[in-house]
Order: C-alpha cells, then sequence, then structure tokens
C-alpha cells in the first residue's frame, strides 16, 4: 500500500493531516500551516485559512477535505472548493459565531442569501460537502447531507455572455479582432513587440486555448515535417487541460500552424534552445515561452516555465498597450484570454460547424458546453451604407495612417512608384494617396491601404468613390449570397469613411477661416 492510500485511511478513522501532501501534479506542501502556498505545475495556489471563523475540528476536517481534492483533483479544483465554502462561511458566520458543524439550517440560509445569477454556488458546495461526508470526517450532520439529496440545484447558466455578444466578456466581433491582429501585426513589424510576446498572443488569438496550455508548452512541442509535396508542415503539441484524473503534459493535441507562424516558431525555438544549453540538462525540455529567472519553487519538469497567470498577465499587457478600440463601445477593448476563446468557438459556428468541431477546436471532452456557440451565431449588419459608415468610422479607428495635402509632403516625395492609382475609382487614374513603405508589398492594393499604417491618402483623392464602390459590392454580394462573404471588407469601409469624414474636416475648416 502506498503513502497516499494509508493516508487517506487515516484521515478517513480519524480526522487528522498527513505530514505532508502530494498533489496529483507532484507538488509537495504542509496542510498544517494556516497558508497553502505552492506551485502545481503551471499554476501558482495560495490558500488562506486564517481568515475562516471556525472551530479548530471543524477547520481540520475542512483541511482534510480539501487534501483529497489535491491529491486527486486538478488545483483550480482544489482552489474553486475552498472558494465556495469560504463564501458560505462568510454568509452564515453573523454576529460572532463560530461555526462548528454545518447543519440544514446553515445551508438553507446560505441559499435564501444568494442572488439569483449566484444560485449555482450551492451546487458546487453540494459535491464539496457530500465528499466531505463521504470521507468520514466530522463537520457535516446527517440532515444536511439529506437535504442536498432532496433540494433541485440548478448549474450555472452557461454561455450568457456568449448569447448575448457581452461588449466587455462575449465573443469580439469580426472588426475588433480584425482591428487586434492588425495592432499587433504592426507592432511587431515596427519592433514594438518583441517575437516571443508576437507568437504567444498570435497563439491565443488563433488557437484559443487556455493559459495553462501555453505555460505547458516545451521546446520539443514545435515539430517540423515534410508533406506530400514536400513542403515543410509546422505542427504545435498543445498539452490537454482540464482533463480529469490526468496530470500536465500526459495528453496533447496537435495544431497545424500556417507557415508563416511556424517559420518563426521554429526561429523562437531555437533562440530559447540558445539561451538554455548550458541551463538545463536537455534544452528540449525548456519552455517555450520561458520566465527570465527560476522562482525555485517551480515542480520537476517545469523548470523556468511561467505560471498560467503570468501568460494570461503578458497577453493583457501587449494588447491594452496597442489600445485598440471597439466600435460597439467607443473605449479600449477589454482583453481576456477566455475571450479569444469564445471568439474562436464563435467564428467556428458562423462558419457552420457543428459542435463536435467546436468541441475539438476548444480541447472539450464532450459537447455539454459547445451548443451555446451554435445557438449564439451572432447576426452580421446586413446593410452598411455611406451614413452608417461615416457614424462608425471614429470609433472602430481602422485608418492608421496620415491624410496629407498631396505628393509634395509624402514620406517618398518624387517616387512615382508610390503613387496609389485604381481605374475602378478614378478613370483618370488620379492617385487617391502614396506608400510610405519601402520594399515590397504583397498585399492588394488600394483596398488594402486604407487599413496600412504606411498609406498616406491625398486630401483630394478619390476616397468617396471609393467607399460607394465597396457599398455597392458589399450590396451586390449581399443579393443571393453569404453574408460573410459580403462582410469580409467590413473594416476597410470603416477605414475608407474615417478618411473621407477626416478630409471632409479639413476641408470645412478651411472653408470656415476664409470665412471670418
Amino acid at each position: 500500500m502506498n503513502n497516499r492510500a494509508k493516508n487517506a485511511m487515516l484521515r478517513e478513522s480519524i480526522g487528522t493531516l498527513p505530514q505532508y501532501v502530494r498533489t496529483r501534479n507532484g507538488a509537495l506542501f504542509d496542510p498544517h500551516t494556516d497558508r497553502w502556498a505552492f506551485r502545481d505545475s503551471t499554476k501558482t495556489l495560495s490558500l488562506d485559512f486564517s481568515r475562516l471563523d471556525v472551530s479548530p475540528t471543524l477547520l481540520r476536517s475542512f483541511k482534510a477535505s480539501l487534501v483529497w481534492y489535491a491529491e486527486n483533483k486538478s488545483s483550480h479544483h482544489l482552489k474553486n472548493m475552498y472558494e465556495r465554502f469560504a463564501h458560505f462561511l462568510k454568509a452564515i458566520c453573523v454576529d460572532g459565531r463560530k461555526v462548528a458543524e454545518i447543519s440544514a439550517d446553515d445551508l438553507l440560509n446560505y441559499r435564501a442569501s444568494l442572488q439569483a445569477d449566484q444560485r449555482w454556488y450551492v451546487g458546487n458546495l453540494s459535491g464539496f460537502l457530500q465528499k466531505w461526508h463521504s470521507l468520514n470526517l466530522p463537520g457535516v450532520a446527517a440532515d444536511t447531507i439529506a437535504l442536498l439529496k432532496q433540494l433541485r440545484i440548478k448549474g450555472n447558466r452557461k454561455g450568457e455572455a456568449i448569447l448575448t455578444m457581452d461588449p466587455e466578456n462575449g465573443p469580439y466581433t469580426d472588426i475588433e479582432f480584425e482591428s487586434i491582429y492588425s495592432a499587433l501585426d504592426d507592432s511587431y513589424e515596427s519592433g514594438k513587440v518583441g517575437l516571443g510576446d508576437y507568437l504567444l498572443v498570435w497563439l491565443f488569438m488563433a488557437l484559443g486555448q487556455r493559459p495553462i496550455q501555453y505555460a505547458g508548452l516545451k521546446l520539443c512541442d514545435v515539430v517540423v515535417s515534410a508533406g506530400k509535396d514536400g513542403a515543410s508542415v509546422y505542427t504545435l503539441k498543445i498539452p490537454r487541460a482540464k482533463q480529469r484524473g490526468q496530470p500536465s503534459r500526459s495528453d496533447f493535441k496537435d495544431r497545424v500552424l500556417i507557415p508563416q507562424i511556424g517559420e518563426r516558431l521554429v526561429q523562437h525555438r531555437e533562440d530559447v534552445r540558445d539561451a538554455f544549453r548550458s541551463i538545463l540538462p536537455d534544452s528540449d525540455q525548456a519552455p517555450l515561452f520561458p520566465a527570465k529567472r527560476s522562482r525555485k519553487n517551480e515542480p520537476q519538469g517545469f523548470e523556468y516555465h511561467r505560471t498560467a497567470e503570468s501568460l494570461a498577465s503578458t497577453l493583457k499587457g501587449v494588447l491594452n498597450r496597442l489600445s485598440v478600440t471597439s466600435e460597439r463601445t467607443g473605449r479600449a477593448i477589454h482583453i481576456t484570454a477566455t475571450r479569444f476563446r469564445r471568439t474562436l468557438g464563435t467564428r467556428a459556428a458562423v462558419e457552420g460547424h457543428g459542435e463536435l468541431v467546436i468541441a475539438e477546436l476548444l480541447d472539450h471532452t464532450d459537447t455539454q458546453n459547445t451548443g451555446v456557440y451554435v445557438q449564439a451565431v451572432p447576426a452580421i449588419v446586413e446593410r452598411i451604407d455611406r451614413a452608417m459608415a461615416l457614424h462608425l468610422a471614429p470609433l472602430a479607428q481602422a485608418f492608421a495612417g496620415l491624410i496629407i495635402e498631396d505628393e509634395s509632403q509624402a514620406s517618398r516625395v518624387g517616387d512615382k512608384s508610390s503613387r496609389i492609382c485604381d481605374p475602378r475609382y478614378e478613370a483618370s487614374m488620379k492617385p487617391m494617396g502614396s506608400c510610405g513603405k519601402h520594399g515590397f508589398c504583397g498585399f492588394l492594393a488600394p483596398i488594402a491601404c486604407y487599413t496600412c499604417r504606411s498609406f498616406q491618402p491625398w486630401l483630394d483623392g478619390p476616397h468617396d468613390a471609393v467607399l460607394e464602390h465597396l457599398i455597392g459590392e458589399r450590396e451586390r454580394l449581399l443579393v443571393g449570397g453569404d453574408v460573410r462573404i459580403a462582410s469580409i471588407n467590413d473594416r476597410t469601409i470603416l477605414a475608407v469613411a474615417e478618411v473621407v469624414r477626416r478630409c471632409d474636416e479639413i476641408r470645412n475648416g478651411r472653408e470656415a477661416v476664409e470665412n471670418v
């Protein structure tokens, strides 16, 4: 019989705590302390028991119950059980009462104190208290268990932010998502965002996995193979998360990357490998997104790995510095890793994929949480006219260039190849602006130019004609066509509208001065 089994039998018989606890992922901690603080795989945990106003016997039983969760469940689950019970105690410990046993009355009073959107707390608490009682630990009255078995407990309402397209916590709109991507790409090209941060944020956006999964990545998870045509195929082996009964990095999902990102990821891998050759015995086991220094509390096999919280913080920090604005709120877009997951699921549903495909993309073991994406396919604006485009343009901030008087103010003045013309909008080939980029550009001019930071539109360029053409083309594609295809240039329409609006402002301002 191993030590874990012996400790379990001991707790079940007399309710005492073991000398130490080893988590499912191998972290060790002392359960007798007032604060449990340890690093479990790629997640840090801190549970403060000193603030709980309970009897010593109840506290010991509470800890002994949590020990079972520490040994058998994830650190996230452990923390969740602690927080639900702590919330319960805060509600029932009134007038200086020190709780010694959880009664049925306590449970009923707690349930009555919760708001409608908090009633699901009882469901989590119910499972915990029943496990506590099944371990033969004192502290939970028999009538409490009887009550729990009779109560009809509603679960947490799943997907509310998705169903309502909440502008703070729900999926990003196509325009918001494209704005974030464009700002990230521009910042990387200009050197404001480093390669490591760029790749990390790109993976959050494109793959929509959880921070804990990216925190568990190692260099050996970046794989390059040859396709049937001889071209390189870039694959990232993503460690699975939330898999019951399995430790970290015991199961993986392969995600194929586009070559442009795959090549950069290989470059990043080699840079990190060079840095760790003299630090780790096997540099292939170095983290893909390493910490600058070891914290000395990493579990074996996770040396120099950053925590999930650290990577989520980096995601927010990088994108918050870009100050991308939402066309829905007019404020900086709220950045969270969860919103990118919800965006991936929503975009997959819009493309017509079913629950099984969405579950695979989001790394769910079943489809119980994916149906909401199919139900909540967001309505794409079917009509965008000139007035609407001019109204939304300042909020979207899709135009990133600089309006100039004419070619004399262009950064490439005198360079005829920098002129951007198109006979579809101006038969005389009058330029709509200049390109400030030195070097080859593979994007389609002039449509892609309006969302490019290097574009320098001329004040008297045929921007109105471009706007009318794009809106007309959108209307044409809508007739008997796919709304998704028709809306593909929506952000560009808003960028052109912003140029039109600003040019009008400049001209109107001059007229006002001349008429004074």
